[in-house]
């Protein structure tokens, strides 16, 4: 396979939206994405209570709406989807990317929403793991197919893979409220779902944001670090690894940037990616730690551990709603009100990029 290349620039509150165009630019957003279709902003929404680094911020949105346009993509969409555990009509709302959306006329679909689109079995040419969990084939969203997808990513830990970006925002948009059956093998499962992309997409390119990144259980119960940098590229396998890596960690390590490496979907060697913008930025050891929290420790002796043979039982019944209130009452009404909160707090008031959110207004920045 040849280098892939991943375009990393440190970036400012004051000049974030030519910032992102820059990284997108440098990425390479105009040879990656076909003008003549529209083109999917798949926005990434962990939590719909607000939380620095869970979450797509308005200026990635902004960004990249204003970098694509000025690259000659004017049919633009932006499609959301919702989690057993959360809104995302409620975290569009708390993470002002709707005021962003209407501000430039593109519109808003969703993948649970019968009227913005339906579910369709979807055959994959090489066998995948996904007829395991849920027989031949999968179902997909029918309004994906033939559409660029361009995926906003956080840089952020994961309880279940350690790290979450550009592969793990197809999990959402591509699989239905059932994708809690694919825990046990996520990692085969985010690579099956490149592997989709890359047959029903004509163009696929991934932008990150790296303002503020999530050290800690993620994707919700994290530590905010500014880091003010972006990443950008077509490869959702190296800008995953490069992001990996500048967390502290080692991309190979990680089942899924190994197995999409061992398949050719895309690059996980280091050695094999070109850097282009600030190579500084990109050689920075963040040192993060994932570790567990509560609900993780318990999800993970259910699919990872001892338990695992209870995993059909608990997940694939209705048992499995005893585990969703649980979530939701540890998350959204234990953690965020007694820590998540002062957190949040101490963000917009101290730190650069909680600033720029407290006041975000679309329009503003241009």
């Amino acid at each position: 396979m040849a280098r892939a290349k991943v375009a990393v620039v440190r970036v400012t509150p004051e000049t974030i939206l030519a910032d992102i165009r820059r990284v997108m630019t440098l990425g390479g957003v105009g040879e990656a994405l076909d003008r003549s279709v529209t083109t999917i902003l798949k926005n990434n929404i962990s939590w719909h209570l607000m939380f620095p680094s869970a979450n797509t911020t308005p200026w990635q949105l902004e960004g990249a709406i204003l970098a694509l346009r000025q690259a000659g993509f004017k049919d633009l969409v932006c499609v959301e989807n919702q989690t057993v555990v959360t809104s995302a009509e409620k975290g569009e709302a708390l993470n002002k990317q709707r005021p962003v959306c209407e501000y430039y006329g593109v519109p808003i679909r969703y993948n649970f929403k019968a009227s913005d689109m339906s579910w369709t079995l979807y055959e994959p040419k090489s066998p995948v793991i996904l007829d395991h969990l849920f027989g031949k084939g999968a179902q997909i969203p029918d309004y994906f197919i033939g559409k660029n997808v361009v995926h906003l990513p956080t840089t952020k830990c994961h309880i279940y893979t350690n790290i979450t970006g550009a592969m793990k925002n197809a999990f959402g948009g591509l699989l239905d409220n059932k994708r809690h059956y694919c825990h046990s093998r996520i990692h085969e499962t985010l690579v099956d779902l490149l592997a989709i992309q890359k047959e029903i997409h004509p163009g696929i390119f991934a932008v990150t944001d790296g303002t503020t990144a999530g050290n800690g259980p993620g994707p919700r119960t994290m530590v905010p670090l500014a880091k003010s940098v972006y990443l950008a590229s077509s490869d959702c396998v190296a800008i995953d690894a490069v992001a990996a890596k500048m967390m502290g960690f080692e991309p190979m390590d990680h089942g899924f940037i190994r197995l999409a490496h061992e398949r050719g979907l895309g690059v996980g060697r280091m050695e094999e990616i070109e850097i282009v913008g600030d190579g500084d930025a990109a050689a920075e050891n963040w040192h993060f730690c994932t570790g567990d929290n509560t609900a993780s420790s318990v999800g993970k002796l259910f699919w990872f551990g001892p338990l695992r043979w209870l995993e059909t039982l608990m997940f694939h019944t209705p048992v499995v709603y005893a585990f969703i209130w649980a979530s939701a009452l540890y998350h959204d009404r234990l953690w965020y009100p007694l820590k998540g909160k002062k957190i949040v707090n101490e963000w917009l008031a101290t730190s650069p990029w909680g600033k720029l959110f407290a006041d975000y207004v679309p329009g503003r920045l241009k």
